[in-house]
């Protein structure tokens, strides 16, 4: 099982790019500031993780998407000069 859809990360999965990508913003900006505990520290990074992977999950079906759309579009075009 991957660590992004197991134990207290689990509900990521569920979020969209906009609400994974802000979290991640807080997240880094939690750490960045350095005010954390080491157990705290070392909660919010496997968090980011997950939301990092999160949001190159988005990236990557919207990528895909873009894709499949410029290749039906090609074939369309090509189809109607044949």
């Amino acid at each position: 099982m991957d660590d992004a859809t197991a134990g207290p990360n689990a509900d990521v999965q569920a979020l969209s790019y906009e609400q994974a990508r802000d979290e991640l913003v807080a997240v880094v900006g939690r750490l960045e500031s350095g005010a954390e505990s080491l157990e705290e520290s070392l909660a919010l990074w496997e968090r980011g993780e997950a939301l990092a992977a999160r949001c190159q999950q988005w990236l990557d079906g919207a990528r895909d998407r873009l894709a499949a759309a410029r290749g039906e579009t090609a074939r369309d075009e090509a189809g109607d000069d044949a």
